[in-house]
């Protein structure tokens, strides 16, 4: 008969205080059998504890039938058959049958195997094995795991029961209300909610779908993680990132490395974007590039806010706007930009606005103003406060002026009140004209004509060659001139015309200037990048 440990424990105390109080010393032999015993016992102690506490981890609470037969060491094997119920802690496993190897801790499970873990997670397959020593669980054939509202299907899966991860490698599927998640490897992190998938990851929602090789997605907020190149594609969107997140309930998105997104009207870029699909609201950050890719312009800067409809954009911090053509591209650049769309009974037009430190740079034309606005109704920049504007050897200024375009190139320059023209001929000399309101028309990109009316006043050097051969000065109501390749080739006095031919030579060096003279070339744009430097 065997004692229970705490029963031998007494005895070898008693028989130790025995040798103590004996008057007759003890043989060394005698006491080293003892000490030996005490060792022994208390590992066996340890070891009979052990093995009662692994014994409790699982129990057979139930089954039809459990026929238990000894393999060839000598331990239990249990075949057991009918409405097998087993308890591993706060853990049940049920099945049509099972083998249990109580020595192993270890339970195969057939036939409808069903593992529940709290009130919530149940793992079912038509075959399962279950090992109490590592605390996994393998299901395989028709495999369901069910965590509240997500569930995941795949033929195999690997279930750490203690540390509630799940993991499969040979495909799997995860719905999740209105989600539906596949990839071929894919671990489900249960007390966190959250799925890793890897390898050909696809998400299919009512309103997109999402193509990545790396994701990461919480069944509690329905939120998609981007960990590598991701794709989004949806009737009213497209979006591609590598890093980011989104949530598929308020379909807002936050994504960065090579983020894109199109709406179907603009393409947006930058370093990291912000984007509410629901509201058709954005932010970028760095490097922005807003595209309206019907019209072949771009807005662009380091912060951007983007509203679809009504369509608005804003931007700032080396604010560009960009109309592109293949013969001559404009940039318009302002401290500010802000981009709208005018509703029109005909058909709805873009504004562009910019303001503070405005410049424009352009093969054909550059200029400088406070403040802008383009309108793609007419096709017409409106400059205002200071505005200069430089063509080829012409300098133009007036008190507002407007650019009209045609064909996406300068087409006819309009300068309204104490408008006035300069072109330099040498460190010294400049031809000036001026007036009331003046036009320049363009052909090719450069002015050929100037129309002054009201007032109009001109000097200009009159030459031979590259020799100057004379100086007139002259004024009249109204005054045309043409110009070729930047320089003047004749002038056109009309209405009560009043002027003098001098020659150069009786000039004094203080060569003539008319009033409102000012030659600004220090301010003028020298490329497209001239036109962020400080004024």
């Amino acid at each position: 008969m065997r004692f229970p440990a705490a029963r031998r424990m007494v005895k070898i105390n008693l028989l130790v205080r025995n040798i103590l109080l004996s008057k007759k010393p003890a043989a060394p032999v005698l006491l080293l059998l003892l000490l030996l015993s005490v060792c022994f016992l208390a590992l066996a102690s340890q070891e009979t504890g052990s093995v009662s506490q692994n014994q409790r981890k699982i129990e057979l609470i139930f089954a039809d039938e459990d026929i238990v037969i000894q393999d060839n060491t000598g331990k239990d094997v249990h075949h057991i058959i009918g409405n097998v119920k087993f308890r591993m802690n706060e853990n049940i496993l049920t099945c049509d049958s099972a083998h249990y190897l109580p020595d192993k801790m270890q339970i195969t499970a057939f036939s409808k195997a069903h593992l529940s873990q709290g009130d919530t997670l149940n793992l079912f397959g038509d075959y399962m094995f279950y090992d109490g020593k590592s605390d996994i669980a393998e299901a395989k054939n028709n495999v369901v795991l069910i965590d509240k509202d997500t569930y995941l299907y795949t033929d195999a899966i690997s279930y750490n029961v203690k540390e509630q991860t799940a993991f499969y490698n040979n495909r799997g599927k995860i719905v999740n209300k209105d989600n539906t998640l596949t990839s071929i490897i894919g671990t489900y992190y249960v007390d966190q909610s959250l799925f890793h998938f890897k390898d050909s990851v696809k998400i299919v929602n009512p309103d997109y779908i999402m193509t990545s090789d790396t994701m990461d997605y919480n069944s509690n907020t329905e939120t998609v993680f981007f960990t590598g190149p991701t794709k989004v594609t949806g009737d009213s969107i497209y979006m591609y990132c590598e890093k980011g997140w989104h949530e598929t309930q308020t379909r807002i998105s936050s994504i960065w490395e090579n983020a894109f997104i199109d709406n179907k009207k603009n393409t947006i870029k930058g370093d990291s974007l912000f984007y509410n699909d629901l509201l058709g609201y954005g932010q970028g950050f760095k490097n922005v590039v807003i595209e309206d890719t019907t019209n072949s312009m771009f807005v662009m800067g380091n912060y951007a806010e983007y509203n679809k409809i009504p369509e608005k954009i804003f931007v700032t911090d080396r604010a560009v706007f960009l109309q592109a053509s293949n013969d001559d591209s404009l940039f318009i650049h302002g401290d500010t930009l802000r981009t709208l769309t005018i509703p029109d009974s005909v058909k709805p037009f873009r504004l562009v606005k910019a303001y503070f430190n405005c410049r424009i740079f352009g093969n054909s034309v550059q200029a400088k103003c406070d403040s802008l606005t383009m309108s793609f109704q007419d096709t017409v920049a409106r400059l205002y406060r200071e505005p200069v504007m430089w063509s080829a050897e012409n300098q133009l200024t007036a008190d507002s002026m407007a650019l009209f375009m045609k064909n996406r190139q300068a087409d006819k320059l309009e300068l309204y009140n104490t408008a006035f023209v300069t072109s330099q001929i040498d460190t010294l000399r400049y031809n000036q004209m001026k007036g009331n309101d003046l036009t320049a028309y363009f052909k090719d990109n450069e002015i050929y004509k100037i129309d002054i009316d009201g007032n109009g006043e001109s000097i200009y050097y009159l030459l031979d060659g590259d020799d100057l051969a004379g100086l007139n000065k002259s004024k009249s109501e109204t005054i045309q001139i043409m110009v070729d390749k930047g320089q003047v080739i004749e002038v056109i006095e009309n209405r009560s015309p009043q002027g003098v031919i001098d020659p150069p030579l009786s000039q004094s060096l203080e060569e003539p200037r008319l009033d409102g003279f000012s030659w600004l070339n220090e301010l003028r744009p020298k490329d497209k990048d001239d036109i962020f430097r400080d004024n």
